[in-house]
């Protein structure tokens, strides 16, 4: 390519930075995962390590990564996190916020499984395969809190192989948003072995629609697992009313 008159070559550490900062993109590397040692990501990536170095320091000052004495470096959450802070502060003190909370999901992530579905690859499928297996081991286990989190795996591993930057980054930064009423719904539907095979059922036809590329069923299929969050959590609600209620009635005092 010809350097118009006055224009800067481009920096060898540029294309460094580029490439380490496209898989922090595609979530090849995600937060809090280390950097390879410098020697092994400089043979990878074909660079001397002085270039590599330099690359860093520039995604160092951009806030994609962050190094610790003697601890090498690791990717940040910055992506997620300047979105995902302040609503979950607002969601804390808003509980209205919820419903529009819901109505976002079911927007974002029946579109990350119609290009799931539409786009996946065999490795998709497989990491697919791999996230729907340890959720439903998880179901029959009825461990609470390894549910939680295999249930907000399952769903990123759909936004991921959708192939899209940003819902797949979105997805990430609404889980972490998220996470707290998701909590709060999975302890409320536990004890209830009705609703929690529902749950079971709703992810197994997700992932079934996808792994089939099956676009418009998957779609489908998410938004009625939305509705039904959408349905327990008001019944939740309605719920801790009545008990506060009761509970009120029984601090007065016995009447003759």
């Amino acid at each position: 390519m010809t350097q118009t008159p006055g224009e800067r070559a481009p920096r060898i550490s540029d294309a460094i930075a580029a490439k380490i900062e496209q898989r922090i993109l595609e979530g090849t590397m995600r937060p809090g995962d280390r950097l390879p040692s410098e020697r092994d990501l400089a043979a990878d990536l074909g660079v001397s390590r002085p270039s590599l170095r330099e690359a860093i320091q520039k995604l160092v000052a951009k806030g994609l990564l962050h190094t610790r004495e003697r601890g090498g470096s690791h990717v940040t959450d910055r992506l997620a996190a300047h979105f995902a802070d302040p609503w979950q502060e607002m969601l804390a003190g808003h509980p209205d916020i919820h419903r529009d909370m819901l109505e976002f999901r079911a927007l974002l992530e029946s579109q990350a499984a119609y290009w799931a579905a539409d786009r996946c690859t065999d490795v998709d499928i497989r990491l697919l395969d791999e996230a729907h297996a340890k959720l439903q081991a998880q179901y029959d286990e009825a461990a609470l809190e390894d549910c939680i989190d295999a249930d907000l795996q399952f769903h990123q591993a759909i936004a991921e192989a959708s192939h899209n930057v940003l819902v797949s980054h979105l997805c990430a930064s609404i889980m972490k948003v998220a996470h707290g009423h998701i909590s709060d719904n999975l302890r409320a539907l536990h004890p209830r072995p009705h609703r929690w095979e529902q749950l079971r059922g709703q992810h197994r036809a997700i992932w079934l629609a996808i792994r089939e590329h099956r676009p418009e069923d998957a779609a489908r299929a998410t938004r009625a697992h939305i509705d039904f969050v959408r349905e327990c959590m008001g019944d939740n609600a309605l719920a801790e009313e009545r008990r506060a209620v009761a509970l009120r009635r029984s601090a007065q005092p016995a009447r003759a």
